[in-house]
This record gives C-alpha cells, sequence and structure tokens, in this order.
C-alpha cells in the first residue's frame, strides 16, 4: 500500500466510527484507504499536532496529502474517493459549514449513548490488517 494513501483516523472503541471504517472497507476493493484508530501512537500525534482533543475525539480525521479534513468534511471526501454512487454525498456541501458541523457535533457528542462503546478498539480481519495502523 503506498505511503500515500488517504488515511482514516477513527475512535477505535465507538460503534458507529469502527461501522464508518468496516463500511468504507466493503466500498474499497481497490484497498486506498488506511486506518488507525484515534488511540494509537499515530492517532495521538495527529489529534495533538492538529490541536484537536487527544482524548475525546470528537472527530474523525481524514489525512490526505498532507491535509487533514474533519467533521462532516471527512465523510463527504471519503464518499467522494470512493466514486460512484457515494460522490452523491458531495451535496452535502451545499450545507452551510457551521450547521453540517452542527449536526456532526450532536451526533459525536451522543454516540456511545446512541451507538455504543466497545471495551477495546475494534481489530479488523486478518485480511484486512495490514491496512490498519
Amino acid at each position: 500500500m503506498p505511503t500515500t494513501a488517504p488515511l482514516i483516523v477513527f475512535d477505535g472503541v465507538c460503534v458507529l466510527c469502527a461501522g464508518f471504517v468496516q463500511w468504507v472497507i466493503a466500498r474499497d476493493p481497490g484497498r486506498r484507504f488506511r486506518f488507525t484508530s484515534a488511540q494509537g501512537p499515530l492517532g495521538q500525534a495527529l489529534y495533538r499536532d492538529l490541536g484537536l482533543d487527544p482524548v475525546r475525539f470528537e472527530t474523525n480525521l481524514l489525512v490526505v496529502d498532507g491535509v487533514a479534513y474533519g467533521k462532516l468534511a471527512t465523510i463527504i471526501e471519503v464518499a467522494w474517493r470512493l466514486g460512484g454512487i457515494w460522490r452523491l454525498a458531495a451535496l452535502l456541501n451545499g450545507l452551510p459549514a457551521p450547521l453540517g458541523d452542527w449536526a456532526y457535533d450532536r451526533i459525536a457528542q451522543n454516540r456511545y449513548a446512541l451507538f455504543g462503546r466497545r471495551d477495546a478498539c475494534w481489530l479488523p480481519a486478518p485480511d484486512m490488517a495490514d491496512r490498519v495502523i
């Protein structure tokens, strides 16, 4: 896998966040994306470098060629890069950023109550382990 592959940083104990990663994996037969948990060393370093809380993980991140996307922009950019029908997610760019981020924040702040929390970080199936840092 190229080192320039898009990297998704996610809350590894969040059922919703790990579900998003599994959703991407299922729709990425070209294996373009890599993944790392926010709880791991790389995720922690990225959160700190971006001035984000390295404990609360209020956003998934997508890092592509040194550019970091957060909140709703992560979802839109990942969907765009998956191609096909998923590019329709770009329509969400029509939302004013404050409104989209507000909606994202409401879900992120309540994600454990709404979707659950694991006791340990999600681990990929053995055939996907090479995509997780």
